[in-house]
C-alpha cells in the first residue's frame, strides 16, 4: 500500500485511442489532476477499443512513442502500454483488474468523457467494474450530462472540463490534406508524424 501523507494515494487512468494524441486529451487530464487532487495519471493508449472498432488507424509503436513524446518532461502523467502488450480488443474491466493488482489498496478512478454516461451501461461487466474502481467524467461547459445511469454500486465524480473541441479524425484528415497540425497536437508528436510519414 503506497500512503501519502497518512492517506491512499490516488490514482487515475485515462484511456483513448490516442490516434493522435491532442490537447484536448492532455488539458482532459490535466482538469482531472487537478480538481480531484490525483497523486498519479496514467495514459492508457487501447489496442482496439469495443464499441470504436474502426477507431484506430496508426500502429501501436507509433502511438505509444506520440504518447511518451508528448508527456516525457511531466512527472504528473505516465503512459502504460498494459493494452497494446495485451493487443486484441481492450475491455476497461481487464485492464482495471490488471491494474488493481499493481496498486490493490490505493483509490483508483477512471476517467470518462461526459458523452460516454448514457452507453456506461454496455461496458463489459460494468457491475464489477463499479466495485474495482470509481468514475470520473468530465462535463465540459455547455454540455451538461443528460442523465446518470442505474449501475448498481457505480461511485460517480464529475469534474468540470474545459471546452476543447479536437477530434482525432479531424486531425488525421488535417494530415492527409497537408494542412498544419499546430495548436492541435504537442510537438513532439508532430515531428514523429513528420518522420514516420503518418496518416498520409
Amino acid at each position: 500500500m503506497q500512503v501519502q501523507g497518512g492517506r491512499l494515494v490516488k490514482i487515475g487512468f485515462l484511456g483513448g485511442s490516442f490516434d493522435p494524441v491532442h490537447f484536448g486529451h492532455l488539458i482532459a487530464a490535466q482538469d482531472v489532476f487537478e480538481q480531484h487532487q490525483l497523486d498519479r495519471l496514467f495514459l492508457v493508449p487501447a489496442a482496439q477499443a469495443p464499441l470504436k472498432p474502426q477507431e484506430v488507424q496508426s500502429s501501436a509503436e507509433n502511438r505509444l512513442a506520440m504518447l511518451n513524446a508528448s508527456v516525457e518532461w511531466d512527472n504528473r502523467f505516465e503512459v502504460s502500454d498494459y493494452e497494446l502488450r495485451k493487443g486484441g480488443v481492450s475491455y476497461t474491466i481487464d485492464s482495471v483488474r490488471h491494474f488493481r493488482s499493481l496498486f490493490p489498496n490505493d483509490d483508483l478512478f477512471w476517467i470518462i468523457g461526459g458523452d460516454q454516461l448514457p452507453k456506461l451501461h454496455l461496458w463489459k461487466e460494468i457491475e464489477t467494474l463499479a466495485t474495482l474502481v470509481e468514475f470520473i467524467f468530465l462535463e465540459r461547459p455547455g454540455h451538461p450530462a443528460k442523465s446518470t445511469p442505474s449501475i448498481p454500486g457505480l461511485k460517480l465524480r464529475r469534474c468540470d472540463g474545459h471546452l476543447v473541441e479536437i477530434s482525432s479524425t479531424e486531425l488525421r484528415d488535417r494530415a492527409r490534406r497537408g494542412l498544419s497540425l499546430d495548436y492541435f497536437v504537442p510537438h513532439k508528436a508532430i515531428l514523429h508524424i513528420r518522420q514516420n510519414h503518418l496518416y498520409r
